[in-house]
């Protein structure tokens, strides 16, 4: 006989995986169906229809595809060449008003990013740059900071300080010291990093919307496109080749990404 702790825990178990997997399970069936109508608890129609048609040669969601990578790993390069600098001033430097700055850097997270992008927008339109690649790269730059400032501060903290010391002291450069010590004990988190950004910059839709439409159309905005017009196995197909790449991702941050990086985010 079970213990009601042992089928407590067990229901405890099966709501919260219906509740984590069956969405995503229910977009994988709506992908390979071709018919399906209420109240039929399975497709009457199963085929790979809408997956031909997605991954066509005439299809817009390759060029989407495309255009989503772009964008990200562009966004990943700049987000490091910024972030690396200034998490490690955060971290090992006496910077004045430390503590505000990357306050600052929470700012456009700390506000409902509707009208954060709907401003943007109309400053973009000004710069002309609204409605282009590269105003849709500064929009998801803007929020991706926001991770990649913080985590890399946090992975700078984490390595002690006293081995850049004591590489200084036995006359070595502090340049030296950061690309042969610290950087190299840094890579894990800033692999972390690079993959947190990605992640936002590849499944953003509000600041691409606002400042790229009509103009520029990543994987978001097209499944978005896809649902408001009913095409539930369209938008399905989208929204799990959104997901494989997420699920990837986080598998590998889950072995990079160390408590002591987390450790270190308080400010």
């Amino acid at each position: 006989m079970w213990r009601r702790g042992t089928i407590t825990r067990l229901i405890i178990l099966v709501v919260v995986g219906f509740v984590v997997i069956g969405p995503l399970v229910g977009t994988v069936v709506w992908s390979f169906a071709i018919k399906w109508y209420w109240p039929s608890p399975m497709p009457q129609e199963f085929g790979l229809k809408y997956w031909a048609n997605a991954l066509g040669k005439r299809s817009q969601v390759l060029s989407a595809l495309g255009v989503s990578m772009a964008v990200a790993l562009v966004v990943v390069a700049v987000a490091l060449l910024v972030s690396i600098p200034a998490g490690y001033a955060l971290a090992r430097l006496d910077v004045p008003w430390k503590k505000a700055m990357l306050v600052m850097f929470l700012m456009p997270q700390a506000f409902p990013q509707l009208p954060v992008f709907i401003t943007m927008s109309s400053i973009f339109y000004r710069l002309n740059i609204a409605g282009t690649v590269v105003g849709v790269t500064l929009a998801h730059l803007v929020v991706s900071l926001v991770y990649s400032v913080w985590i890399t501060t946090a992975t700078f903290k984490s390595v002690p300080a006293i081995l850049e010391d004591a590489a200084v002291n036995l006359g070595c450069s502090r340049l030296r010291a950061f690309f042969t010590i610290t950087l190299p004990l840094a890579i894990p988190g800033l692999i972390a990093s690079a993959i947190f950004v990605f992640l936002n910059s590849l499944d953003e839709f509000t600041g691409t919307f606002f400042v790229g439409s009509p103009y520029v159309q990543t994987l978001p905005v097209l499944m978005y496109t896809a649902s408001m017009g009913y095409n539930m196995q369209a938008a399905s197909v989208i929204a799990v080749m959104l997901t494989i790449p997420s699920l990837a991702f986080m598998a590998v941050l889950e072995k990079f990404l160390k408590a002591e990086y987390i450790h270190g985010l308080g400010v």
